[in-house]
């Protein structure tokens, strides 16, 4: 439909609309015809209209939109895309909103834009969701210095310290993805729109803690991954939320460094000892879901057993004798030999292979007492004492309270040997080796 070949009540004066017509008939000399005008919504210069795309060009884009002549999308007028193709960006038939421009430029077309149309209900929506704290959905775009450009209807920036929680090394991997990120900084008048996909990951990743702490109670197996390893233990993923192995509780043996059994990635079966719903904060056993050594020697042994062993530690006060793989038991200085030692370096190294003797099982508090000089026909011969090395130094540091009862040590006559244990265990020198300190609180490391 052209402005040539339509008439209209403004071309003819004298025109008469014809009753009963609705105003969609007009008389003029006599002749019955269409009223144009009348079907014609009206608008003005920066309304936002609808019609359907009739034909593309490579530089533009008719669209009808019941005026009396079809308007003109210029190619830069499309997308807020660089350097569009128009054949890509709309298709024929299509119905688009386009924002008017001009109702008649100097060549006499009604000039529109989609992408302008596009930018005023884009800015509107990204205002509600600002204001309601909902995400808004857009295409990643562009990939520029220092983060991403999210197509929204207007251009939003993504810094790359909110792409995601941890830190993203190849910002690439997202160009043409579409995500859901939050408005966290608008200003209409600098047409500035910043935003965070990290604070949508956040939220869901809060609502999977909660989903996954409800179900979760203390006593269940679990299956996670070793997500994190520290000094004092390794993390746990368990599908969303990551929970702490307790160095303490990672073995039955001593394990002097997570990493010596675990490694980032292992699947591993644990047991949840504690949640702390509050906190959001969930202790694990790895050691729990695995034989309990100490069961072995309770079912196994009784006290005046004689049997194999290894020095793993030798201390000011005895040596310590690992028996079996995970359970330890401390030979006391008066139980080394049958005369009295200064220095149980004088005896024993670590590595040595010793026989001993069972003193004393205290299977609730699992600690073993042995001896070595009550095995009969076993004289170890005297060593020259070599000089205190730094992790000699280290272990007497890291020694437990000992809490064996004081006739485990005393002589065969009932006297008290000198160098015997101190008679108040709670001035004794631990001796339970790893096992001793198995209540040990973790720390506070999952905030």
């Amino acid at each position: 439909m052209s402005s040539a070949t339509t008439l209209t009540p403004a071309d003819y004066p004298n025109a008469k609309i014809v009753e009963g017509s609705n105003g969609l008939l007009l008389e003029i000399d006599g002749q019955i015809v269409p009223n144009y005008d009348a079907t014609l919504h009206p608008f003005q210069e920066g309304d936002v209209v609808s019609g359907h795309v009739v034909r593309i060009d490579t530089d533009e884009v008719l669209v009808d939109i019941g005026y009396k002549s079809e308007g003109v999308i210029p190619a830069s007028e499309l997308s807020i895309r660089k350097s569009v193709d128009p054949s890509e960006e709309v298709h024929l038939g299509e119905e688009v909103d386009a924002l008017v421009l001009t109702k008649e430029d100097q060549d006499g077309r009604l000039i529109l834009s989609k992408k302008r149309a596009r930018f005023e209900k884009a800015w509107r929506r990204i205002e509600a969701a600002a204001e309601s704290g909902e995400p808004v959905e857009g295409q990643v775009i562009e990939v520029v210095k220092g983060g991403l450009i999210i197509d929204l209807g207007v251009r939003g920036f993504l810094p790359a310290s909110l792409v995601d929680i941890r830190r993203v090394p190849n910002l690439d991997e997202y160009m043409g993805q579409t995500i859901e990120c939050k408005v966290i900084e608008l200003n209409r008048s600098r047409n500035n729109v910043v935003l965070s996909r990290r604070a949508v990951l956040e939220e869901q990743r809060k609502e999977d803690r909660e989903r996954i702490l409800d179900r979760l109670q203390p006593g269940q197996v679990v299956e996670g991954t070793i997500s994190n390893i520290v000094d004092f233990g390794a993390f746990v993923d368990l599908d969303g939320i990551d929970g702490l192995i307790h160095i303490s509780e990672l073995s039955w043996s001593h394990v002097n460094h997570p990493s010596e059994i675990l490694s980032i990635g292992d699947k591993v079966t644990v047991k949840v000892l504690d949640i702390d719903r509050q906190r959001q904060r969930i202790s694990l056993g790895l050691k729990q879901t695995q034989e309990d050594p100490w069961q072995r020697v309770v079912d196994t042994y009784n006290i005046g057993d004689e049997l194999e062993g290894t020095v793993t530690k030798v201390v000011t006060f005895g040596a310590f004798v690992e028996i079996l793989d995970g359970v330890e038991g401390l030979v006391h200085i008066s139980e080394l030999a049958q005369h009295h030692v200064e220095n149980p370096r004088e005896i024993i190294q670590p590595g040595d292979p010793v026989r001993v003797k069972i003193l004393e099982i205290d299977s609730e508090r699992r600690r073993l007492s042995l001896s070595i000089k009550r095995v009969e026909g076993q004289v170890l011969p005297v060593r020259p004492i070599l000089p205190p090395t730094e992790a000699d130094a280290t272990d007497l540091d890291d020694v437990p309270e000992l809490g064996l009862s004081e006739d485990v040590f005393a002589a065969q006559d009932g006297s008290e040997p000198e160098g015997a244990a101190p008679s108040d265990p709670a001035q004794a020198p631990d001796a339970a080796g790893s096992d001793a300190s198995l209540s040990q609180d973790a720390p506070d490391a999952l905030a």
